[in-house]
């Protein structure tokens, strides 16, 4: 289960494309966050995903992202070219295939590594649907797979994509959210040639106008009871915010907890709209295990940052990385078993720490993280002046180290600080 908002040119605070997610998935099953650069591939060449081998193009953009660890995609990631995207699980009417396919994560990384914009990474992305499907173990090994929607970013626009079985529909978005279920009605713009015919053969649509998509293939019952106060949520704070929407905007919605702002309110259950709230903390979906939030600028000349997190947001930080640049060994790191030498796992033992009692550790958190916060923010600022300054000056390798040391004592200080802050509340 997962959330994933865009705020794009006028609705963000300063005309800058604002892009977030929350990544929730089975409790233990680590996130790191990968990073790979830009290639060029032979004729003839493949790509093995997680489950089929498919054909490679020419030619792959530099990407970064949240990749379980046993995917070969992304969660959520982004592109040298100011392109974002997240995936979410929605339930269809349409059964999954049984047969092996490109999974939700395949088609975020597959798209980040061939799309210019959100528009060819969409294109990109559906016609890798309708050509080999989406079938296979998707949230666990040896689990079932599941129909994806999808949000994509440029700085210019963004696109909500929703898909059931190799069918889908899109249209464009501006200030908006998307959950885990299909919520397009007749107001698409694009769609596969069969969308609206498959539905009427199914019995799903008798009315003579165009498919309403989510009255047509969406399964109802329990899977919309989880995500339906979820988006709407996202959609009042995202509406609250109108015109103001920055990252600090972004990072807070992700650690909503409705009245209970950043710290979880007790005895929700079930039934209630506050147990399943955009900072996940439940066995029913999953905890939020992985968060990003993207500024978008126009400009790709001068470095610009990605904030990530990992595990649960409300008991985390968000703190910068770089495409220009490399980033931490210990980002990337993370399977199966815990360790000691991975971001992730270091971030999950803080969570679960604090789960003992978050009402009462969460603000301690909170205020243990803040003066991070702000000696990362004052070094960030002149950090990339001086790694545009160099870039001007035709130094890029200068500035890529000089933005891979940020990144490696950012990180190696935010390690020392979740070790300290998990003994101060254990």
């Amino acid at each position: 289960m997962c959330d994933t908002l865009v705020a794009v040119g006028a609705e963000s605070a300063d005309g800058v494309t604002v892009f977030a997610k929350n990544s929730d998935r089975k409790a233990l099953e680590a996130q790191p966050f990968l990073q790979f650069p830009a290639a060029a591939h032979p004729p003839g060449s493949t790509v093995r995903c997680t489950h089929v081998e498919i054909p490679q193009v020419a030619e792959t953009y530099r990407v970064m992202g949240h990749s379980p660890w046993w995917v070969w995609g992304f969660e959520h990631g982004v592109n040298e070219h100011g392109v974002a995207i997240g995936n979410m699980t929605v339930f269809s009417k349409e059964p999954v295939e049984e047969q092996p396919g490109l999974i939700g994560m395949d088609l975020v990384r597959l798209g980040l590594e061939r799309g210019r914009t959100a528009r060819e990474a969409l294109e990109v992305i559906a016609t890798l649907l309708e050509s080999h499907g989406q079938g296979g173990a998707a949230f666990a090994p040896g689990a079932s797979g599941y129909h994806n929607a999808f949000l994509l970013a440029d700085p210019e626009e963004a696109w909500n994509l929703q898909t059931t079985g190799r069918r889908w529909a899109a249209r464009r978005a501006t200030l908006d959210a998307c959950s885990n279920h299909l919520s397009l009605g007749a107001d698409w713009e694009i769609g596969s040639r069969d969308l609206d015919a498959f539905a009427r053969a199914a019995g799903w649509c008798t009315g003579s106008g165009r498919v309403d998509v989510a009255a047509a293939y969406r399964q109802t019952g329990v899977p919309a009871r989880i995500s339906e106060p979820r988006l709407r949520r996202a959609r009042e704070l995202l509406a609250a915010s109108s015109r103001r929407v920055d990252v600090a905007v972004m990072e807070r919605i992700l650690r909503d907890h409705h009245d209970g702002g950043t710290v979880l309110p007790p005895g929700a259950t079930p039934d209630d709209d506050r147990f399943f709230t955009l900072c996940a903390h439940n066995d029913v979906t999953g905890p939020t295990t992985a968060s990003l939030v993207a500024r978008l600028p126009r400009e790709r000349d001068v470095p610009w940052p990605v904030w990530i997190g990992f595990a649960t947001p409300c008991t985390g930080v968000f703190l910068p990385v770089y495409l220009d640049g490399v980033i931490p060994a210990s980002l990337a790191r993370g399977g199966a078993e815990p360790s000691d030498d991975s971001v992730w796992w270091a971030f999950k033992r803080l969570q679960d720490a604090a789960s003992a009692d978050l009402p009462r550790h969460t603000p301690r958190l909170r205020a243990g993280w803040s003066e991070l916060e702000g000696e990362v923010e004052a070094e960030r600022v002149a950090v990339e002046r001086r790694a545009a300054g160099l870039r001007r000056r035709g130094d890029a390798d200068g500035a890529a180290t000089l933005l891979g040391d940020f990144m490696a004592r950012t990180w190696e200080a935010a390690l020392k600080t979740a070790d300290r802050l998990r003994g101060e509340i254990g």
